[in-house]
């Protein structure tokens, strides 16, 4: 993989059609519930339009085990992250499609954070790493975001308080050094943000750079917004530098960095499409609708194109004030989920998705 932001619409078109088409006969040929969904659906593998790629949506991943190599290639299980009770996502990752997730992440994180590894402090605790072959959607982003750094520092106790001494031990020991800071943003948040606040503890993260995602819709009823997050940790924790990303265990790898103008970036192995709630047809950019996720790298399981239970607007496509190609997005919040029951059904069941 070249500079994961370089190619614009045309020749990422062409790059993306080829490779879907090519993953879509591929799980059609080796997963028998895939290919009696796409017969369901009167769907086809097309390779002239993006918008025609056969979708599943994500919840499928809640519901069934779907796996297209033969299951003593497996060698890793991921989870999507849910309260106790709730039904996860399982997704199965053989070597050769978890070379390739993190393979891609390095790529796609590289004009953010150049090739040299930092100092980093991962903010959460280092107990969601236990079993290494299955891991959830939380341990999955910390294994991949800590190939960037060194040194590591787990910030947080079991009981997710803040290991405050820690935390200005390694700072002291690090300054005048970039330091990279991970976590989920939730989970920064509440654990880290607010305890400072609450506890009146003067901390300065110096010359950092912050990489967080998840977690958005617990911080939305929270009436909080990216904007809001940004201008307190800076205020609060003295962060820097704080980037965005939006991302799934479903399609674990295809992240969508934010870049320094506050868009989430297309890199040239993925895309997103945006569509209509009710009748699924692809909506023009400037309108909000269903996120519909493409990426060429999973192998293992059928999530090549999948539609998200999140709402979203393309703003625009390789002309960001970034100078990164490719479509840039936002990302509004989640759908509401007696609207999600309706849409998943009416695709599941073979009436919504011919266009698709």
């Amino acid at each position: 993989m070249s500079y994961p932001y370089d190619l614009y619409k045309d020749a990422k078109q062409q790059l993306l059609l080829t490779g879907l088409y090519e993953l879509t006969l591929h799980h059609t040929e080796n997963n028998a519930a895939y290919r009696a969904m796409l017969e369901k659906s009167g769907s086809q593998p097309q390779n002239h339009l993006l918008e025609s790629v056969p979708y599943l949506p994500v919840q499928l991943f809640k519901l069934m085990d779907l796996v297209s190599v033969p299951q003593e290639n497996i060698v890793k299980v991921l989870t999507s992250s849910g309260t106790t009770g709730q039904q996860v996502s399982k997704i199965y990752l053989d070597k050769e499609t978890a070379a390739q997730q993190s393979k891609a992440l390095v790529e796609v994180m590289k004009p953010l954070l150049g090739t040299q590894r930092l100092p980093m402090i991962i903010l959460d605790t280092k107990s969601v790493l236990k079993d290494r072959r299955s891991f959830s959607a939380r341990g999955a982003g910390i294994l991949g975001f800590a190939n960037f750094g060194r040194q590591h520092f787990y910030a947080l106790h079991d009981d997710m308080s803040v290991d405050w001494d820690g935390l200005a031990q390694f700072l002291s020991k690090h300054e005048g050094s970039k330091i990279l800071l991970f976590g989920f943003t939730y989970m920064i948040w509440k654990h880290v943000y607010l305890e400072a606040k609450q506890k009146g503890i003067a901390i300065d993260f110096g010359d950092s750079l912050l990489i967080h995602g998840g977690g958005w819709k617990k911080l939305q009823d929270e009436a909080v917004d990216n904007a809001t997050f940004k201008s307190e940790l800076g205020r609060v924790l003295g962060i820097r530098q704080i980037h965005n990303y939006y991302g799934m265990v479903e399609q674990v790898g295809s992240i969508f960095a934010e870049c320094e103008h506050g868009h989430l970036h297309t890199p040239n192995y993925a895309d997103v499409i945006v569509r209509d709630p009710i009748s699924f047809a692809p909506l023009p950019y400037g309108q909000q609708g269903l996120i519909q996720v493409l990426s060429l790298l999973p192998k293992s399981y059928p999530g090549h194109s999948l539609l998200t239970e999140d709402l979203g607007v393309i703003h625009g496509e390789d002309d960001c004030p970034c100078g990164w190609k490719g479509k840039y997005f936002s990302v509004a919040g989640r759908i509401p989920k007696a609207e999600l029951r309706g849409c998943s059904d009416t695709y599941a069941f073979g009436q919504g998705g011919r266009e698709a």
